[in-house]
């Protein structure tokens, strides 16, 4: 089945500039924009222009699930897990362990979201506790 446009009952005609479609739908921006929609007599729509007014739209503002804060608690656990395995590497090689040090406490710094994930939970605290530990030790050794 063949449909035919409104003008012409015969085959489909090439668009005569590239990025003009034969039935005056334009991508090419807001000029053509502007003069296919006069043709048409619908007004041209502009868009949000950043990123701030797409997130207002969605109504993402500060609002954070249970699966969000699970991921985030998440990627903090092992954010930290991989600076406590640092350190350890650090002390095995005998080298200086001052940035190893420094990126821990900076990660345990960090603010721990909550999950609803009560076993997630107890792991998080334990790792906590590691970190705190190697923070101490470091202390007293340092003193």
């Amino acid at each position: 089945m063949k449909i035919n446009g409104p003008q012409s009952s015969g085959p489909a005609s090439r668009p005569t500039r590239p990025g003009q479609a034969s039935g005056g739908f334009s991508l090419g921006g807001a000029t053509a924009a502007s003069g296919a929609g006069a043709k048409s007599g619908v007004a041209a729509m502009s868009g949000p222009t950043s990123v701030a007014s797409l997130m207002a739209l969605q109504g993402v503002e500060g609002v954070e699930g249970p699966q969000e804060r699970r991921r985030r608690a998440i990627r903090r656990g092992h954010r930290l897990l991989d600076r406590l395995e640092a350190l350890k590497l650090a002390h095995l090689a005998a080298q200086g362990d001052a940035d190893a040090l420094r990126a821990l406490t900076q990660a345990g710094g960090e603010d721990r979201p909550e999950s609803d994930d009560v076993t997630l939970n107890a792991v998080l605290d334990q790792v906590d506790l590691r970190v705190a530990v190697e923070l101490a030790k470091a202390a007293v050794a340092g003193n």
